[in-house]
C-alpha cells in the first residue's frame, strides 16, 4: 500500500423526503444567496424544484436559478453561470440533478472565485478555492455528490476533460433513493455502468498488497451485480435503489482508491465518444471497458483473474490464468448487455471511420502530447487498436 492522504468532509442526508431540508443545510454551511443549478424537464415536472424553493424560502435564503444543463455538460453554460454568480453576489451553489448538473456546478463554483479562465482547471491546474456546493441527487451514477472531481466538455474543439481538488467536494449532499424511481431503465442501467467503471478503474492497479481496498471494491461490485437487475425489473424497488445510490457514492469518493495507483484509461478513451456522439457516458463505458481490459490485461493477468474469481464466480485456471481473466471480462460485458447496455460501436452510434479523429483528439487534443497514462501507458497506435476492438 502506498502513502496517501484522504479528506472527505461531505455531510450526507440519506433517505426519503430529505430534500425538504435543503434550506436548513444551505444555512448550516454558510449560504445566504444561492444559485439553484439544474437540468430542466424532470426536476421541474416532478415538482422537486418547487420543493427546493419552498425549503429555501422557509429559511429566508435568497436564490437565483440557472437551468439547461445537458448530459456531458458544456463549457458555455459554465461561463454563463460564473457571470450570473458574480453579478448576483451568490455565495452558495445548489446542484439539483445528476452528475452532469453537479459537475457543472463545481466548475461554476471554482470559476466564480478565479481570476483566469475556469478551463485552466480542466487542463491540469488544481482547484484550491471554490464557492461552497450542496447537491440534491436525482440519479445514482457519477458519484460527483461525494467526489473532488468534475468533467466538462469544452464546446470549442469538443474536448471532454476532468478537473479536481478538495475545494469542490460538496459541503452536503442529499440522497433520496425515491427521487430515482421515475428514471427510465436505460438511464438506470447507464448509471450503474458508470458506478461499476469507477470501481474497476480503481481495481486495475499497479500497486501491491492492497487487500483492504481490493475487498471493498469487490463488495461494491457484488452489490451492483445483485441490485442492478432487481431495480431494472422493478423500478419502484426502493431498497435496491438505496443500495445502488450509496454504492455510487462509495465508488467515487475515493475511499476505495486510497493507497493504490489507479487506471482511468477507460474513462479517458470513452470521453471522446461521449464528446463526439453525445452518447450516455455509461453506455460508452459499457463498450469501452471490455476492449481496454482485453488489450491491457497481459500487463498483469492476475489482477483480472482475481476479480473474475471473486466477483464473477469464474474458476481459476492456474496453468492458464489468461483464460480466467478473459472469462471475467466476458462476464462483465455479458452482465452489462443483460441490463440493456450496448456491446459495440454500432449499437452506441459510433462510426469506424471516425477512429482517426477520436485518436487525434484523445492523444493530442488540448495540450496532450501523444499518450494517455494509467494501468499502462497507451500511444496513438494502442488507442487505435482499442477503438477498433469496439467495432
Amino acid at each position: 500500500m502506498e502513502n496517501f492522504t484522504f479528506y472527505s468532509p461531505t455531510f450526507f442526508a440519506f433517505g426519503k423526503d430529505t430534500e425538504n431540508d435543503c434550506g436548513k443545510y444551505v444555512r448550516r454551511f454558510g449560504g445566504s444567496k444561492v444559485l439553484i443549478h439544474y437540468g430542466g424537464g424532470s426536476v421541474v415536472r416532478s415538482g422537486l424544484l418547487d420543493l427546493v424553493k419552498a425549503s429555501l424560502d422557509k429559511e429566508g435564503i435568497d436564490y437565483v436559478e440557472l437551468g439547461g444543463v445537458k448530459p456531458n455538460p458544456r463549457s458555455g453554460l459554465v461561463y454563463e453561470g460564473i457571470d450570473l454568480v458574480k453579478k448576483e453576489n451568490v455565495d452558495f451553489i445548489l446542484a439539483v440533478g445528476g452528475g452532469s448538473t453537479i459537475d457543472s456546478s463545481k466548475a461554476i463554483a471554482a470559476g466564480a472565485v478565479y481570476d483566469g479562465d475556469f478551463w485552466d482547471f480542466y487542463q491540469g491546474k488544481e482547484i484550491e478555492k471554490a464557492l461552497p456546493i450542496g447537491t440534491i441527487l436525482t440519479i445514482a451514477a457519477a458519484g460527483s455528490e461525494g467526489s473532488p472531481n468534475s468533467v466538462i466538455t469544452k464546446e470549442e474543439g469538443m474536448f471532454k476533460r476532468g478537473a479536481g481538488g478538495d475545494a469542490i467536494r460538496p459541503k452536503f449532499s442529499i440522497l433520496n433513493p425515491a427521487l430515482t424511481q421515475t428514471l427510465p431503465a436505460f438511464q438506470t442501467a447507464a448509471g450503474a455502468t458508470d458506478i461499476i467503471a469507477h470501481l474497476y478503474e480503481r481495481y486495475i492497479t499497479n500497486s501491491v498488497e492492497v487487500e483492504v481496498t481490493d475487498r471493498l471494491i469487490e463488495a461494491l461490485l457484488l452489490t451492483m451485480k445483485h441490485e442492478t437487475p432487481r431495480v431494472i425489473a422493478d423500478p419502484d424497488n426502493y431498497e435496491a435503489r438505496a443500495n445502488i445510490m450509496w454504492a455510487g457514492m462509495m465508488a467515487h469518493n475515493n475511499s476505495c482508491g486510497v493507497g493504490r495507483s489507479q487506471d482511468w484509461n477507460s474513462h479517458t478513451i470513452e470521453h471522446e465518444l461521449s464528446a463526439l456522439y453525445d452518447c450516455a457516458h455509461g453506455a460508452g463505458l459499457a463498450v469501452t471497458m471490455p476492449a481496454v481490459f482485453r488489450y491491457c490485461m497481459d500487463h498483469n493477468i492476475m489482477r483480472f483473474a482475481q476479480v473474475a474469481v471473486r466477483v464473477w464466480g469464474c474458476q481459476m485456471d492456474f496453468a492458464h490464468p489468461e483464460v480466467t481473466a478473459l472469462e471475467g471480462i466476458k462476464a462483465l460485458q455479458d452482465f452489462l448487455i443483460s441490463i440493456g447496455m450496448p456491446r459495440n460501436f454500432g449499437e452506441l452510434g459510433a462510426k469506424e471511420e471516425d477512429i482517426p479523429k477520436l485518436v487525434e483528439v484523445l492523444c493530442k487534443g488540448d495540450g496532450r502530447e501523444g499518450t494517455i497514462s494509467g494501468f499502462v501507458t497507451l500511444n496513438e497506435e494502442d488507442c487505435t487498436k482499442i477503438y477498433k476492438m469496439m467495432v
